[in-house]
């Protein structure tokens, strides 16, 4: 899958990030808490938009390209943390970070199976900054990035496979 560069999500406005939600209704889309400060995200560092809801301790959200389009993606993660000595890897950029860093994101699936409670779940950055730790403009706290002999375009590259591959999960 050949990516652009940089992504085109820096346009987003509070209406299209609204309207791009493939598993919820449009009513909870409707409802969801949008970050106010989209113009003030770093959008070339960015492989999708996501943010916490502040309203809401166990959910997330993000928004990515997929198809020429946008898929925004309602998730949901245990709110009790694991002990500050665990440590877990995210399956999106592969950044480890103690505790809480890292959480299961569960997603319903989009459509039908959505509806019949069917979900999708990986492990993800709990703050997804994903894009911001594989370039080292956010640094995990206490936690690490291997060094690896891939480049960062390479890192970048894999980063946005594994969540289009998510994302692919949502719609099967």
């Amino acid at each position: 899958m050949h990516w652009p560069t940089p992504l085109r999500l820096n346009t987003l406005t509070e209406q299209d990030i609204r309207n791009s939600f493939i598993n919820c209704s449009k009513g909870e889309a409707k409802r969801l808490a949008v970050p106010r400060d989209l113009g003030e995200r770093p959008w070339d560092d960015l492989d999708f938009l996501g943010w916490r809801d502040p309203g809401a301790p166990d959910r997330s959200y993000l928004v990515t390209e997929r198809d020429g389009g946008l898929a925004g993606i309602a998730l949901r993660f245990p709110a009790s943390q694991r002990g500050f000595l665990h440590r877990s890897m995210c399956s999106l950029c592969l950044t480890t970070h103690p505790g809480g860093g890292v959480s299961l994101m569960t997603a319903r699936k989009a459509g039908a199976a959505g509806r019949e409670g069917n979900s999708v779940g990986l492990y993800m950055c709990t703050d997804l900054a994903c894009s911001l730790y594989v370039r080292g403009r956010k640094v995990p706290e206490s936690g690490a990035r291997f060094e690896e002999s891939l480049t960062l375009e390479e890192q970048i590259a894999r980063t946005r496979n594994n969540l289009s591959a998510f994302v692919d999960k949502l719609y099967a």
